[in-house]
């Protein structure tokens, strides 16, 4: 080692002295800054500059680093507290905040201790937001208090450097005894929903029913109307046929009507003896004493049976033929 010190020169010696302090201090000014953060840069304690992503050199005799701050997305735990809310009902909160630093620099100089700060904000806003708010439509509406938290945190934090991206109320948990009693006012309210459906069911099975029975009435009434109309018209089909049937035989009997009456009589005398005739069961036969009105009806059929046969033969008018009536024996 001394016979290469007595090779050197004190000059040389020098240069080399200064060469290694140079290299020590590169190394030491070398600083690489990793993705997803920024460093400050403080010289003599005062902020310079801020250091991005990737290989960077400081001044290492003057200039040091300040802080490593964070620029991703970072996740704060809102820790439980007890709020009342606008009815005068307790319950328990909490609540997730999503942040993202924007600015290194002012995330740094502008507020002491960031994560504390956004953590008392929170809690303020919340305890504020509930306590303007009743239970029952805080339990229901939570994305609206989320959105109005959010937008008064995002504007308290902007001269901080950071932008709050998400505010979720994890939890909203009232009392034991408030939530039997919710329980039961629940209940009430669905059975009072339930009985208000059954009456309508049955208000509107009811219209149904009275519909139904109307269009019955309705169809069964045009079906009388129909049936009546039809019984009508056959009765006075009959009529006519048996008037029709009355007056041909009128004309074909030439006469007044009255052999015509005594023609239907002797025909419905003679069809009942025959009928007693026939029985089985009758022995005895009893004839009327007016034996001279059986025997003046054969002899009004027998002429108007001649009368007939005689109009059916003759295509003109038929003579005067006067018929002597058969005499009568007792």
């Amino acid at each position: 080692m001394n016979y290469m010190l007595n090779l050197l020169s004190g000059g040389e010696i020098t240069i080399i002295f200064f060469a290694i302090v140079l290299i020590i201090l590169v190394i030491k000014g070398i600083r690489t800054v990793p993705q997803g953060e920024q460093w400050t840069v403080e010289r003599f304690g005062r902020y310079v500059y801020t250091l991005e992503p990737g290989l960077s050199l400081i001044n290492p005799l003057f200039s040091r680093i300040g802080n490593k701050v964070n620029m991703m997305e970072n996740v704060l735990d809102i820790p439980e507290q007890d709020v009342i809310t606008q009815d005068n009902a307790p319950c328990r909160v909490d609540a997730i905040v999503f942040y993202q630093v924007i600015e290194a620099r002012r995330a740094v100089y502008e507020v002491r201790h960031l994560k504390s700060a956004l953590v008392n904000l929170a809690l303020t806003n919340i305890r504020s937001v509930l306590g303007s708010t009743d239970l029952d439509i805080a339990l229901s509406s939570r994305d609206e208090m989320n959105n109005h938290i959010l937008k008064v945190m995002d504007a308290a934090t902007d001269p901080w450097g950071t932008k709050i991206t998400r505010v979720e109320i994890k939890d909203i948990t009232p009392p034991k005894d408030l939530l039997d009693a919710m329980a039961s006012q629940m209940k009430a309210e669905r059975g009072k929903r339930a009985q208000i459906l059954d009456a309508e069911g049955y208000r509107a099975a009811a219209i149904q029913r009275a519909e139904g029975k109307k269009q019955s009435d309705i169809l069964n009434a045009e079906g009388e109307l129909v049936a009546a109309q039809r019984q009508a018209e056959a009765r006075e089909r009959l009529a006519r046929a048996e008037a029709d049937a009355t007056k041909f035989l009128a004309e074909a009997i030439g006469s007044t009507g009255n052999n015509a009456v005594k023609y239907f009589v002797a025909q419905k005398y003679i069809e009942a003896l025959s009928d007693f005739a026939k029985s089985p069961n009758q022995k005895t036969i009893f004839i009327p004493m007016e034996m001279s009105s059986i025997i003046g009806s054969i002899g009004g059929i027998k002429e108007l049976l001649n009368t007939v046969s005689a109009g059916a033969e003759l295509s003109s008018p038929p003579p005067n033929i006067q018929q002597t009536p058969p005499k009568m024996s007792s």
